[in-house]
């Protein structure tokens, strides 16, 4: 009976013994199995993260980019509506010299004579345009004329388009600086009466 008893405790004890091996095989596969999972999980996220870091890198380099040639745009706009406002106020100023040319030919007695083309200067507001016309090669003077016009297109035949008036070669006349070219600002053309500026006043000058 003891005997019995001792193989019957040593068959359990076996059991017990190989159980717990197995359980610890299994728990250890498990772990490596978890511990695995997680270096796989982790290479994910670095990976992931890498992926992530580059496209936040290139979306940088496209949005600084984008900036720079936004920037570059604007200011090359920027220059052409500064240069587009120049060449409005060179065509106005033209057109004015134009109609002074034109006042001129209708002020001078003999229509434009002389050996060379005739000249319009524009007028000084304190001296007369018989000094102006007397120390420039056209030394000759034949009217002070005085020009304005509105602006926009008429709309009536009794609608006023602009004012004329010639003071003649001998007298300085109305000596209001608004009237003198010379010492306007270049925007200046684009003025009317309501700042004041009723006209601009010119020299209509011939070579005896």
């Amino acid at each position: 009976g003891k005997q019995w008893y001792q193989r019957q405790s040593t068959g359990t004890q076996s059991k017990h013994f190989s159980f717990q091996l197995i359980t610890m095989k299994f728990l250890r596969a498990i772990f490596l199995a978890a511990l695995l999972s997680a270096v796989v999980e982790a290479s994910k996220v670095k990976k992931l993260r890498a992926e992530i870091e580059a496209l936040e890198e290139a979306f940088s380099s496209v949005l600084e980019d984008t900036e720079g040639a936004l920037a570059n745009l604007t200011a090359r706009l920027d220059a052409m509506e500064a240069e587009r406002v120049e060449l409005d106020q060179a065509h106005a100023w033209q057109a004015l010299h134009m109609a002074a040319a034109a006042a001129c030919r209708g002020s001078t007695p003999s229509g434009g004579t002389g050996p060379w083309g005739n000249a319009v200067l524009a007028k000084e507001n304190t001296r007369s345009c018989a000094q102006i016309c007397g120390e420039t090669a056209f030394n000759l003077c034949d009217a002070d004329v005085s020009i304005s016009g509105y602006r926009g297109k008429a709309e009536s035949y009794s609608q006023r388009l602009g004012h004329f008036y010639n003071y003649g070669c001998g007298s300085p006349g109305n000596q209001n600086a608004k009237f003198d070219e010379v010492k306007a600002g270049a925007p200046d053309v684009f003025n009317d009466m309501a700042t004041g500026n009723w006209y601009y006043r010119f020299c209509c000058c011939r070579k005896q």
